[in-house]
């Protein structure tokens, strides 16, 4: 992408901008005439790798439907969250002025992305999840570009802006956190399904331009990656402080359709009970986490949720309905975040200013 991107600057971004969004959603095939560096580049994203299997892929976007709202809350208070204390990633968000652009925008766009990718069928060619995702690695590459030429960016400690461990840590948020908090809210996901979400967020990482030695198999081979991903990570700074206190107060800015009130501070204590249960006291207090919040709604929901789970998926027609309720509900969520404005991942404005861009998560 970083080559491509070279080119697509000294050609004119405003002229090869279109042709990359053609071969996003049409194929490469469908530009006529298709530079080299474009062809090359396409050539290499539109042939999947040997291990990619689409049927196990579009197994496992079922599966990501099973927890409903319970998925979103994993996402957002154990990926999201506890990710700003790392402060190297979060300096990117600091250059490119995304601090101001504000949570309750952040987590509905990283959200969106998300819900075009886990949808069925959504990462076939095309598709609204395929189209987002490589959008966002165009995004990355501007934003890498713009950040690395600044004066005020010390790559000695930082390293290259949105790096592989950067783009390695959401991934493993988005597959091996959103397992394990699942799991452990009372979702009962079984092998195969862990399995088959692994699989699915192992192509989009992939496709986001992960390189494959990063890419795990299995969820244990995530776990463990996981943990010496968290480890090679700076240390949290007041970075981390800002976009924590940020994101606690997210709930009371969504646009709720009744009570608008009473649902964002409901949510608001839902979202710091989940955060409290499972981010560590040195973690809340770099964080910027109000203290005395206890784990009522883990403790509360966890339990029923997995004996409901549980009884569903013995009848004939309950686990189909647990996903189908779960895509609903995600869906909903959507509407919450958004209200009547839902505007697509990679908008013309976002490609033509990277200062401005963020990348999901």
């Amino acid at each position: 992408m970083d080559e491509l991107i070279g080119w697509m600057m000294e050609s004119g971004l405003s002229r090869t901008r279109p042709l990359y969004e053609r071969a996003v959603r049409h194929g490469i095939d469908a530009v006529e005439g298709a530079p080299q560096p474009l062809r090359t580049f396409f050539s290499r994203i539109e042939t999947a790798p040997d291990w990619f299997d689409a049927e196990r892929a579009q197994e496992g976007a079922r599966a990501c439907g099973l927890s409903g709202l319970t998925g979103m809350r994993v996402l957002r208070d154990l990926g999201l969250l506890p990710g700003y204390q790392a402060s190297a990633i979060n300096r990117t968000l600091v250059l490119t002025g995304a601090l101001e652009k504000g949570a309750q925008r952040r987590v509905a766009e990283t959200t969106k992305w998300w819900i075009d990718c886990t949808r069925p069928g959504g990462m076939r060619r095309g598709a609204p999840g395929y189209c987002g995702t490589l959008q966002v690695r165009l995004i990355h590459g501007l934003v890498r570009r713009h950040v690395a030429a600044m004066e005020n960016w010390d790559a000695s400690y930082y390293g290259l802006p949105i790096n592989q461990g950067d783009m390695h840590a959401t991934y493993l948020a988005f597959s091996t956190i959103f397992l394990i908090g699942q799991r452990m809210l009372g979702v009962p996901l079984s092998r195969r399904e862990g399995a088959a979400i692994t699989h699915l967020w192992r192509y989009i990482a992939w496709l986001m331009g992960v390189d494959e030695r990063w890419l795990h198999a299995d969820e244990n081979q995530g776990r463990r990656a996981l943990y010496h991903n968290l480890l090679a990570q700076a240390p949290a700074d007041e970075s981390s402080r800002r976009l924590g206190m940020a994101l606690i107060d997210e709930p009371l800015q969504r646009h709720y359709r009744n009570l608008p009130w009473l649902r964002g501070r409901l949510n608001r204590a839902i979202h710091l009970s989940i955060a409290h249960t499972f981010i560590d006291r040195n973690g809340r207090e770099a964080l910027g986490l109000p203290r005395g919040t206890l784990p009522w709604y883990p403790l509360l929901t966890a339990p029923p949720r997995f004996a409901w789970q549980t009884l569903l998926r013995c009848l004939p027609a309950g686990h189909e309905f647990l996903i189908n309720h779960g895509l609903r509900q995600q869906e909903a969520y959507l509407q919450t975040l958004f209200g009547d404005s839902r505007p697509r991942v990679g908008t013309e404005a976002e490609i033509k200013s990277p200062s401005e861009t963020t990348s999901p998560g």
